[in-house]
């Protein structure tokens, strides 16, 4: 009975259990809550916290899962809403049965309930009754829960403490750029139900793997069942991150979807502190400069709209923006130069990753911050590296999903493993020859070591997930500075240095022995590291987020 009270002592005070829960795996969460009633409750926060809806036709409408959604929606502050394009989201022409001609179908959302209370009469919900029964004969049910917007509103009322939401809609084929599918239509739905919904908290949105033609269905300025206070809900967005599919940049037809993408951006100029956006595929027009762009501006009368096609787009500035990222892109050096002039009162940081000059030097580009600081003293301080958030991707983790934490690193979450550095040291005992007492974290790279060496399949799988040379330099308390590199190209192992002779680190993290001992013990993020500059990523930061499943097996050697 003694044992008894002092478990119940500890699990009726708030902090001890809350920090008990946060070390248990996300994935054993479940069962764990099958043990009792308030077991079940306690883990319901940490359980679903994050969400993933990917859209059926059943998802919002089947009334056991609206029921469980009523139960858990409460819990929710991260919502990633996924509808990949598949064969099943492409939508055929309308046809007129008689004639077999093709039918021009003009969508109205249709928001209110389609039963009339008054008379008991349902209304049709796509304009008349004639339509309403060619769309149900030849489009999918996939479709018609598409477009239920009601079904949306009633689901994204059930989460008022959401804070971040995720869409993500990939594999659009280029071909299909110009047709509306059935997960534009779900991107309509979506929009209304946030615009409709009450969600005093949601300050984040990350599209990751977003086709162009979203930026117009999402626009609440101009998208279909857009109205004059839509666009207060999207006011509230303070992290705006995108990952675009690349569109080409030649005159025409490209720039309709450039200009709808700059017409999207400025919905959230007035709002935004942290901007990120990357183009995934080739490379791209900048998103900060668009009204600067020439094919943007040509007044070819061949255009569907000659009215509008030489009106100017207007510029786009951030007023509040703090910090900004973009990835991936073609910019001149001037365009930058306005960029910081522009932002030069609100900006902090700005990092053009994988960014390439048509016009211009990098002097030119930067040449604000010489007028700005009144001296070329900040060059001094200029480092070549590629400051990127790192972010180790879980075991298995794909590439498009490491994209997807690259760009979204708004929602920093703590590790559900938290091992201690001592554990750490006592992995290493049977092969020390990588520890340096000077240096008390490089135990982790006996762990590691020894974890690759001891299981040559594992090795094999590491080897062929890792597929790069990560090398780490660490810098102690008393200046000292060395390295370690991990071997994940070739042999599978880990040694002293930059990298094994002959050979080159595909990606370098630097940061102090301290750091990277609370970093590999969980007592800190690395995000936390890069925000606060005691963290540098030099190379390839995709390669950088293979790391993790090499940490996970040392760990388990370790017994941690």
């Amino acid at each position: 009975m003694a044992s008894a009270a002092a478990f119940l002592r500890f699990w009726l005070t708030d902090r001890p259990r809350d920090t008990f829960l946060s070390y248990i795996p996300r994935e054993e969460l479940p069962t764990f809550r099958l043990a009792c009633h308030d077991f079940g409750v306690r883990a319901a926060p940490l359980l679903f916290n994050e969400t993933t809806v990917t859209f059926r036709p059943s998802t919002f409408t089947k009334p056991a899962r609206m029921a469980a959604l009523d139960r858990i929606g409460h819990h929710i502050q991260v919502l990633t809403f996924s509808m990949p394009h598949t064969p099943e989201t492409f939508l055929p022409p309308l046809l007129d049965p008689v004639t077999g001609e093709e039918l021009t179908f003009i969508y109205e959302p249709y928001i209110q309930s389609t039963r009339n209370p008054a008379t008991r009469l349902s209304n049709p919900i796509y304009g008349s009754w004639e339509l309403t029964d060619l769309l149900v004969k030849q489009y999918s049910p996939l479709f018609h829960a598409a477009a239920n917007v009601p079904s949306f509103i009633r689901a994204l009322k059930a989460t008022p403490t959401l804070k971040h939401l995720k869409i993500s809609c990939p594999n659009q084929e280029a071909g299909q750029r110009y047709r509306r599918s059935i997960v534009d239509y779900a991107l309509i739905s979506l929009r209304i139900a946030v615009e409709r919904s009450s969600l005093p908290l949601l300050d984040s949105l990350t599209l990751v793997s977003i086709h162009a033609g979203a930026a117009l269905y999402l626009n609440p300025t101009m998208g279909f069942g857009a109205r004059p206070y839509s666009i207060k809900r999207w006011k509230q967005i303070k992290n705006l991150a995108i990952c675009m599919d690349s569109i080409p940049f030649s005159p025409y037809p490209a720039s309709d979807h450039l200009k709808l993408l700059h017409s999207y951006l400025h919905v959230f100029a007035s709002s935004v502190r942290n901007f990120v956006f990357r183009w995934h595929g080739s490379d791209g027009l900048s998103p900060l400069s668009l009204d600067k762009e020439v094919c943007l501006q040509d007044r070819s009368p061949g255009l569907a709209c000659p009215r509008r096609c030489h009106i100017a787009l207007r510029p786009l500035k951030f007023e509040k923006l703090r910090n900004m990222e973009v990835e991936n892109i073609v910019v001149d050096a001037s365009q930058v130069s306005s960029f910081i002039t522009a932002h030069r009162h609100t900006i902090r940081e700005f990092n053009f990753e994988d960014t390439h000059l048509r016009n211009g030097t990098w002097d030119q580009a930067l040449a604000p911050l010489t007028r700005i600081s009144g001296s070329e003293k900040w060059k001094e301080k200029a480092e070549e590296v590629m400051d990127v958030p790192l972010l180790l991707s879980p075991v298995g983790l794909e590439e498009n999903k490491a994209n997807d934490l690259v760009v979204d690193y708004f929602n920093c979450k703590p590790r559900a493993f938290r091992p201690s550095i001592g554990a750490w040291q006592r992995a290493g005992a049977r092969s020390r020859e990588l520890f340096w007492e000077s240096f008390p974290s490089s135990a982790a790279f006996d762990a590691i070591h020894s974890s690759l060496q001891s299981d040559d399949a594992e090795r094999k799988d590491a080897v062929k997930k890792g597929n790069a040379i990560f090398a780490f330099k660490l810098k102690n308390k008393a200046g000292e500075e060395e390295g370690w590199h991990i071997d994940l190209k070739e042999k599978g192992a880990v040694g002293k240095g930059d990298a094994p002779e002959g050979k080159k680190a595909d990606v370098t993290l630097s940061l102090s022995d301290e750091d990277f001992g609370k970093m590999v013990a969980g007592k800190t993020q690395a995000q936390r590291l890069f925000m606060s500059g005691k963290l540098k990523v030099k190379g390839d930061v995709m390669k950088a987020t293979k790391m993790e499943p090499v940490l996970k097996k040392a760990q388990t050697k370790a017994k941690l």
